[in-house]
């Protein structure tokens, strides 16, 4: 916890840095030895920092070629992130707030599927297949968490498909709470064969729906697939605390 607070410390330096100096996408900022001891903080905090908002879409890290303001179209995805980011203890201690979440991408995913069957090209339909190739492989090694990453990718695929940059940004940002704030249930979707094959089924009825240029079709999919996650999650908290409860009870020999 000491770690995380420090890099987000540093990451707000960071930002009241770009602010205040005016920098534009594209600027590069101080060589990162240099940074640190103007920011007065250790190089691995910086690095952490940095990591952090470039996954906002603030700033962009090269391989030996330091590290720059985003351009645009990654800035877009930060403002609609920053708002949600004093909210994130909140969603990390009471799960009920991954429904929210659910209830949101339930009202988003129709429109994004419905859109990318209309406008997705030759590459995004490439894209959107390697994405579910990559999830289905992803099953049955005992990684529930990549096989939630490729879940995240498959329906990114899509997003980006719709060519619609706010869709693109907002799912995105969705996608990032939900690897926050449910990671765990999420997982478990993908440990039981009794979610895994509906699951299977529906992605694959989500592709097709786009890939065939129907969105009435892919826009039913997306329904049916996010009433179903968010049915199957509620089933599993249920049951979990069912079980709580049933722990609790004094032995029958005590």
């Amino acid at each position: 916890m000491k770690n995380e607070r420090l890099s987000d410390k540093v990451a707000a330096q960071l930002r009241g840095l770009v602010s205040t100096q005016n920098l534009q996408p594209g600027d590069r900022l101080p060589a990162e030895r240099a940074l640190a001891v103007q920011l007065g903080v250790s190089r691995t905090a910086l690095r952490e920092a940095i990591a952090q908002l470039a996954s906002q879409g603030l700033l962009t890290a090269r391989v030996g070629g330091g590290t720059y303001v985003a351009e645009p179209a990654a800035r877009a995805r930060q403002a609609i992130d920053e708002p949600l980011m004093p909210y994130l203890p909140l969603f990390q201690g009471d799960p009920e707030y991954r429904f929210d979440v659910l209830e949101i991408r339930h009202a988003l995913e129709g429109a994004t599927a419905w859109h990318a069957a209309l406008r997705a090209t030759d590459a995004d339909r490439a894209k959107i297949r390697d994405a579910f190739n990559t999830m289905m492989a992803a099953h049955g090694k005992d990684d529930p968490a990549g096989e939630a990453r490729a879940d995240a990718a498959f329906h990114l695929a899509i997003a980006e498909a719709s060519h619609n940059l706010v869709l693109l940004q907002v799912m995105r940002g969705l996608f990032e709470l939900l690897q926050t704030n449910i990671s765990q249930s999420r997982e478990k979707l993908y440990t039981s064969p009794r979610t895994f094959e509906p699951l299977s089924v529906q992605h694959r009825e989500m592709m097709d729906g786009v890939l065939s240029g129907d969105p009435e079709r892919a826009r039913a999919a997306a329904h049916a697939h996010l009433e179903f996650v968010h049915t199957s999650l509620r089933t599993l908290d249920d049951n979990e605390a069912r079980r709580t409860r049933a722990s609790r009870l004094p032995s029958a020999h005590g």
